[in-house]
């Protein structure tokens, strides 16, 4: 049986994606560019040692170039991968894209089983996608709850990633719903609430 809260969260994937839809693709390309640079001017980019990217879908900003330069920084990188037998997704770490990285699970690059795990207790930023996001920390994902599993475990500073267009009021949220502290977009950082430490 379908929820009144799960039918808002369904009716909001919806509008979001017809946002989404709407952006031309040079208009794509450019607010990357400013999104990635806005990152590597916070603070809390310059402090990050251990980083926990996500290879971006069509409709995600492109932070790729910024794990290239983290990688050529000697930071540790690593990007989701898909556990089959826990059903979850661990965070592994990425030396070398061409060798350690192939298409996972649902087609979305990512590391292969001989990349080590790196424990989520370890990351200090994570960057996070997601359909849609509110000032509040509030995310909207995808339905599957992947991300909400991962970001349990995670004591370093979250932070969702998203064009301005995947901005809402507010994010309908369950108790299993993993509050980000950071939103970034290519014309805002926005602090929701202090990362838990």
């Amino acid at each position: 049986m379908t929820t009144p809260l799960a039918e808002a969260k369904a009716a909001l994937r919806e509008t979001v994606r017809a946002r989404l839809q709407a952006i031309a693709p040079e208009q794509r390309a450019a607010d990357s560019v400013r999104l990635c640079a806005r990152l590597q001017s916070a603070e809390l980019w310059s402090a990050a040692q251990a980083i926990l990217f996500f290879a971006p879908l069509p409709d995600e900003p492109d932070v790729w170039p910024l794990l290239e330069f983290a990688l050529r920084e000697n930071r540790l990188v690593a990007l989701p991968a898909y556990d089959a037998a826990r059903q979850e997704y661990l965070a592994r770490r990425v030396r070398d894209l061409a060798a350690d990285v192939r298409p996972g699970r649902y087609g979305v690059p990512e590391p292969g089983t001989d990349c080590p795990v790196v424990p989520l207790n370890q990351l200090d930023l994570v960057l996070v996608p997601g359909v849609a996001f509110d000032l509040n920390g509030g995310r909207l994902g995808r339905g599957k709850g992947f991300y909400d599993r991962l970001l349990s475990s995670v004591r370093g500073a979250t932070c969702g990633v998203a064009y301005d267009e995947q901005l809402v009021a507010s994010v309908p949220v369950e108790p299993h719903d993993i509050r980000l502290n950071h939103i970034l977009t290519p014309t805002r950082w926005h602090t929701a609430r202090p990362a838990r430490f």
